[in-house]
């Protein structure tokens, strides 16, 4: 009756999760967007939480060497802007490749699904059931039919748009440059300016290059974003010089339980399609492999919908936890209480870096 039991669009973290688990028991569509040169990167640092570790843990996944990137840093260090407050705190995170762990990721799909390289072009229910995905790849446009489809395609989902067009999010606009390193030495910083944003940015070195991004409001995003690099190259000696590339995409940030969309009639959303992203941090790996966990032990059962909806349960009660965190982040007053506080800070001693012999 359809071409296949479940269409996936997007092969993030998401995405191919459930691929990899519904592949083994499902005829399984997967259409993933083109990457490389002239295809899509999503602005990201490319920093793997300690519960996106846990996620992929449950599967028994150990990254291979050549996602990771030098140097493995373990602190952040945390600035406010306005402030001029600096404070250091324990991390552990995995500095990697952020492409190169999307293309691991969806290398782990059993070859009995079909994936495909293009862009999704429209997603439309059919009057006798399932779904009509049509998308366009190197040969042009094409057509298959699904029983369920699910939408893995982040915040400005295609699936969310087509097929609950009533739901609306708070968004941000996540810019992201990359340098080459010219500072004295490699850091990770997290970075407040309260005057530019209402959200976070973030520099991280990666092999080689510097990287800075934020999370703005759309309005005068570019304009708010050079004003805060101005800021930290005057202020705190960051070292910007020409930009080697500058990405950006849309970012989610929930606010209420109400946020969040599952779906409903046969359709998925999983990942950040559905609003799963953290408020506070924006890490949205560990929800990603997780809601993707859930939605393939889902998807068997008589109501999928209704069942899905039910696992994901904890997830979203454990974002709308991550909102109360958000003023202690967010606002200035809060904020500014909590650094002097040095509450969990660590002191970090400057080090002269010797070259390797």
């Amino acid at each position: 009756m359809f071409d296949y039991d479940v269409a996936v669009i997007g092969l993030g973290p998401a995405g191919s999760t459930f691929a990899r688990l519904a592949a083994d028991s499902m005829k399984v569509f997967a259409l993933s967007r083109p990457v490389g040169e002239g295809g899509f990167s999503k602005p990201c640092g490319g920093l793997l939480s300690s519960d996106a570790q846990k996620a992929l843990s449950r599967f028994d996944l150990t990254l291979p060497k050549d996602i990771l990137v030098d140097p493995q840093i373990f602190s952040v260090r945390t600035i406010d802007l306005k402030s001029g407050l600096i404070r250091h705190y324990q991390r552990f995170y995995i500095n990697l490749d952020r492409d190169r762990f999307d293309s691991w990721m969806a290398s782990l799909i059993p070859n009995s699904a079909d994936i495909v390289r293009g862009v999704c072009r429209s997603i439309k229910r059919l009057e006798k059931g399932g779904f009509e995905i049509a998308y366009t790849d190197s040969e042009g446009e094409k057509r298959i039919t699904a029983r369920y489809v699910v939408g893995a395609d982040g915040a400005n989902s295609a699936v969310r748009k087509s097929l609950f067009p009533q739901k609306k999010f708070r968004s941000y606009v996540s810019i992201q440059q990359w340098f080459d390193e010219k500072n004295d030495s490699p850091f990770y910083s997290c970075i407040f300016d309260p005057d530019t944003s209402d959200s976070c940015s973030w520099s991280i070195s990666k092999d080689g290059k510097f990287i800075f991004g934020g999370a703005f409001a759309p309005e005068n995003c570019r304009e708010m974003f050079e004003l805060q690099k101005q800021k930290l190259s005057e202020k705190f000696g960051f070292k910007f010089g020409v930009p080697v590339k500058t990405e950006a995409c849309m970012v989610l940030r929930p606010k209420t339980l109400a946020d969040f969309c599952t779906g409903e009639n046969g359709a998925f959303l999983i990942g950040e399609a559905a609003g799963f992203i953290s408020p506070s941090s924006f890490e949205g790996v560990s929800w990603a492999i997780n809601s993707a966990r859930l939605l393939a032990q889902a998807i068997a059962a008589q109501n999928p919908n209704k069942s899905y909806h039910r696992l994901t349960r904890t997830i979203r009660l454990k974002l709308l936890l991550k909102r109360l965190k958000c003023p202690f982040m967010y606002h200035p007053l809060l904020r500014r209480w909590v650094m002097k506080s040095g509450l969990q800070t660590i002191e970090v001693t400057p080090t002269q870096r010797r070259p390797l012999e």
